[in-house]
């Protein structure tokens, strides 16, 4: 079956993923020898958080959060394009902010792929596709049934990526109203999850 349900999946064309909400904001606080050490311990750990939570929702996380827990700070640096620092409250020896950061899609998009992270992040090429997660109970059935859905609501999607027995697609974002609306209809749930939706029986 499991064989079966990959010919399908082989069968449709990957394309590039939607537009993502990349700003994200940590609350951090530090203590070291100085204030200045501990505020670049705080960007630091600020910036693993934001990128962690920010490029989740578009990277297999088993391989995405290791990853940055054991780069370099300095090779995280260039994956941020601009820094915003609120309720900044410094001593002498502790520094605490609320800092917000936006990931840069493009940097990411590459050091993902330099570092062999799975990913559906946007190359910025196809910018009007929604992605969902579908989690398929039955494989060949459920699958089955999502197809005769999209056929009926003249939808094209496109498998992105497998894992187990949660499929990663994509739909154009003009579709995604109508597509849902039939996938509830047919007895399917839906939710919104950070830039993506969850779909499951």
């Amino acid at each position: 079956m499991k064989k079966l349900l990959c010919t399908i999946f082989g069968m449709f064309a990957v394309c590039a993923a939607g537009a993502a909400d990349l700003v994200g904001t940590a609350s951090v606080r530090m203590t070291s020898d100085t204030s200045a050490t501990a505020k670049t311990m705080a960007i630091n750990d600020a910036r693993r958080q934001i990128l962690m939570d920010k490029l989740k929702p578009y990277a297999m996380a088993d391989q995405l959060v290791p990853a940055i827990r054991n780069a370099k700070s300095a090779e995280l640096t260039d994956l941020i394009s601009e820094t915003s620092i609120d309720g900044e409250k410094i001593s002498d020896t502790t520094y605490s902010a609320n800092i917000t950061m936006t990931v840069d899609k493009n940097a990411a998009r590459k050091w993902m792929n330099d570092n062999n992270i799975q990913n559906w992040l946007s190359d910025g090429k196809n910018v009007d596709m929604f992605t969902m997660r579908i989690t398929l109970r039955d494989p060949i059935a459920d699958w089955a049934q999502l197809k005769s859905i999209a056929r009926s609501e003249r939808v094209d999607f496109a498998t992105k990526y497998i894992s187990g027995g949660v499929v990663t697609v994509e739909i154009p974002t003009s579709a995604r109203t109508s597509f849902t609306i039939a996938l509830r209809g047919a007895g399917w749930k839906t939710a919104a999850d950070d830039g993506f939706m969850r779909v499951w029986k």
